[in-house]
């Protein structure tokens, strides 16, 4: 059961474009980054929220469509699930319809202090699927 997606908006920067005229595709990463921490932030109790930190685990990208400067562009990431220590999200970066990046990635909760790997209380179910 997934999540509600999250809309992040982004503003296309300057010194995010390459030397071919568009968004250098590692930005994107920064971008699903950026969109799952505004999520977690804005869904998570604040003593979970400074009491936890994330990791990248892995990202898989599928670029659609290059982003130019002055494109409106929205990162939509949905929690899929978590499970331990480990969350899975799905993010769609777009520009209006069109498609330009699909990301499945997965993170590790870590403990803010120790650095090491947290298990992600069954509380925060309520939170991010409120449905269920």
């Amino acid at each position: 059961m997934s999540a509600t997606p999250f809309a992040f908006p982004i503003k296309v920067l300057p010194e995010d474009i390459d030397f071919m005229g568009h968004v250098n595709n590692a930005r994107y990463l920064n971008w699903v980054q950026d969109a799952v921490l505004a999520h977690w932030q804005k869904l998570a109790p604040a003593e979970d929220v400074a009491s936890k930190a994330w990791v990248a685990l892995k990202h898989e990208i599928t670029y659609r469509k290059p982003a130019f400067l002055e494109d409106d562009v929205i990162a939509q990431t949905v929690l899929e699930h978590f499970q331990g220590a480990r969350a899975f999200y799905k993010t769609v970066i777009s520009r209006g319809e069109e498609v330009l990046a699909e990301v499945q990635s997965s993170w590790c909760c870590i403990d803010a202090q120790t650095l090491r790997p947290a298990k992600i209380g069954e509380h925060l179910r309520e939170f991010f699927f409120p449905e269920g």
